[in-house]
């Protein structure tokens, strides 16, 4: 019975690591977004700025 549970083990254990493996890569992938989606908010929010001559998020400058 002991190779069995053993084999159960293993098993449950490969299976978390793989869990792991797929958790990682898509924390990585969110935070490529995440960079991604920053950098066009900025590039949207100078756009708006400029165009507007207004400051909209209080840096004291527009644009």
């Amino acid at each position: 019975m002991g190779i069995f549970w053993d084999l159960l083990q293993q098993e449950e254990l490969d299976k978390q690591e793989k869990n792991a493996k797929n958790l990682e890569e898509r924390v990585s992938y969110l935070e490529k977004e995440l960079v991604a989606t920053r950098a066009l908010l900025k590039k949207t929010l100078v756009a708006l700025e400029t165009h507007l001559s207004k400051d909209i998020d209080g840096d004291g400058k527009t644009g």
